[in-house]
Order: structure tokens, then sequence, then C-alpha cells
């Protein structure tokens, strides 16, 4: 292609090969003149050459400042995971010019809805409590190792939020007829109900759940959202799948709770990783632990570096990207 557009690759931590298959760095290549293009960290005074003249930065994570200096860009496309903070990034600025903020996070939709649908069959049929058992010379076998066991089928499930893991989710469900019911003030109760969905109060959730999946993305609106108060509200017989980020949950008040028995959780993320070796929910009973594993599978993982090829692509032909989430003011803002 004559007069390819610069674009800037600088994904650490991340690293290329983690994220690209061989054939989609083939095509980045193809549409673009690479530039840095490697696992470490790009020197500040490379990115400063490069700034003029970049059509796109493909990126872990905006730290490059202003981009009042740079006429040509087109497109921030963060590979990390979520987008830009507003605290690092000229939102305003970008959207005065037209430049489009990208977020890889349809990347991981599938796979950690897979996990969040796992920890849940996990913790309802106890399957993790029950292999520990048989290895340990415990086992109870046929309908009393059962008592405290339960399937899907029918449930009542509920969402806290509606955005791209719970819609991931929610098809995954549909084989078991489960009731879904969302907590999600983001979105219109109308949206809510043409999704075959119920909106509720957070409350009413949480009271009425069997399985309760935290979903939603941080924000400064929801920092502990589930306090002490919120999580009591939760049935004995109920499960907490705990997949998005810790960020919503009083971490304290939840470890207390489960030592009390008070709800059985499945829980991928933590406020300190790894959490220290001597911390309480490592020894919570009917919990389910996992090292913030759901959203790191290797063949699936290149499914960022995918989507951002193609994004790229439209837009490098004039068309705007379809893939990879575009940052919206009215809801960028709020974003921790």
């Amino acid at each position: 292609m004559a007069n390819k557009p610069a674009v800037i690759l600088d994904p650490h931590f991340r690293r290329i090969e983690e994220i690209f298959e061989p054939a989609d760095l083939e095509r980045l290549h193809a549409l673009a003149d690479v530039v840095w293009g490697k696992n470490e960290p790009m020197p500040a005074e490379e990115f400063d050459r490069a700034r003029a003249s970049a059509f796109a930065v493909i990126t872990a994570h905006w730290h490059y400042g202003s981009i009042d200096d740079m006429p040509k860009l087109k497109a921030i496309m963060e590979v990390g995971g979520r987008h830009p903070s507003p605290k690092v990034l000229d939102y305003p600025a970008c959207f005065a010019r037209g430049i489009r903020v990208l977020s890889c996070a349809p990347a991981f939709g599938p796979m950690v809805a897979e996990m969040a649908l796992g920890l849940t069959i996990a913790s309802a049929r106890e399957i993790v409590d029950a292999h520990i058992d048989f290895r340990e010379g415990k086992e109870i076998f046929l309908h009393k190792s059962n008592k405290n066991a339960f399937t899907l089928f029918g449930q009542t499930v509920g969402f806290i939020g509606f955005g791209g893991l719970a819609r991931n989710l929610k098809p995954m469900l549909a084989p078991f007829g489960c009731k879904i019911q969302v907590f999600d003030p983001w979105l219109p109760p109308t949206y809510l109900r043409e999704q075959g969905v119920e909106p509720v109060s957070l409350e009413h959730l949480l009271q009425t759940s069997r399985v309760i999946y935290v979903l939603a993305i941080p924000s400064a609106e929801n920092r502990a959202l589930l306090d002490r108060e919120r999580l009591e509200l939760i049935p004995q017989d109920a499960v907490l799948v705990l997949i998005s980020r810790s960020h919503l949950v009083d971490f304290d008040a939840l470890t207390e709770l489960l030592h009390a028995r008070r709800f059985k959780a499945a829980i991928d993320v933590f406020p300190q990783e790894p959490p220290p070796l001597d911390h309480p929910i490592r020894t919570a009973p009917g919990v389910i632990l996992s090292a913030h594993r759901a959203g790191s599978v290797p063949r699936d993982l290149r499914n960022i570096g995918h989507i951002a090829v193609n994004d790229l692509e439209a837009m490098v032909n004039g068309l705007p990207p379809m893939e990879m989430q575009t940052a919206q003011p009215e809801i960028v803002y709020r974003l921790e």
C-alpha cells in the first residue's frame, strides 16, 4: 500500500505474540508503517519522534501525555482491557477532533463469560469440595453428598451490570431456562426488557437471586457498591460470582460473611493480586478461588489483535471501527 499511515505499536505489558496471530500481524504491517513494534516499553524520546506522524497508537495503557502535537492521530487502540482513565487522557480533545478511543474489551467477553458459567456450576454442584474430599479419603457417595447442591435449571439469576460481559453470558445460560434480572442504572428499563431480561433494584436482585454475577465495569459511582448491608441481603443458599472487578465489593465484609457461611462464592478478582498468603479469603469455606484466570486463555487473547487490525483496516479505508468498544462521552467520564 502506497503512503501507508504510521501506527505506533507499543503494547507493553502485553507481548506482541500474545495478542497477535502471525497472520494478523502480517496484515498490520501490510496496512501501516509500524513504528516501534517491540515487546519492551517504547522510550519516551522514541514516541516523541513519532508523535507528529502517528495515525493510530496501539497501547496497553495511555501514558504519553497530551495529544495536541499529534495532528494526524485518528485512533487510540488500547489492548490492556479497558478504556484509558480520563485522568490520563484528554477525552474532550479526542471527541472534539473525532479521534476514536477504542478498547479491546469485547475480545474478553466470551472467555470470561465461559469462566463465569464454569465457576457457577462448580459452586452450585460443589464440585471442588467433593474433589478435595475424595483426595483426602472423605468422599460421600450419591444422595447425601448433594445435600446443599443445586442445578442451574430454572433458577433466578441476577446480573449486576449489563455490558459486554453480561451479553456474552446471557446466551450461555439459555439452555438452563434461567430467569435473568438485571440491575444497571446506566441502561433504560425499556432497553433491558427488550433484551429479554427484567430490570430490578439492586436490593431486590440480591434478595431473590440464586446466582448473582458481578459484571459491571469499575466507576466512581460503584466503588464498594456491595457493602456489608447489601451483602447481608444475599440468601444463604445463593452463590455470588465475582468475575469483573473487586472494586464493586467491600472485600473485607465479603470475606467475613463467607467465613460465617452466609452464602457461597466464586471469586476470580481481588483487591490485591496476589492476596497475601495469610489473607483470610484463602481459607473461607464454600468458596472457589481463581487467580484472575478468566480472561487470559492464550488462543483467545489473540482475538485482541484480530479485532484491532480489523478496525484499523476499516479506519484506513475511511470507515468506522466496528469491533472494538468505542468510548462514549456519557460513560467514559464516569470511569475510574
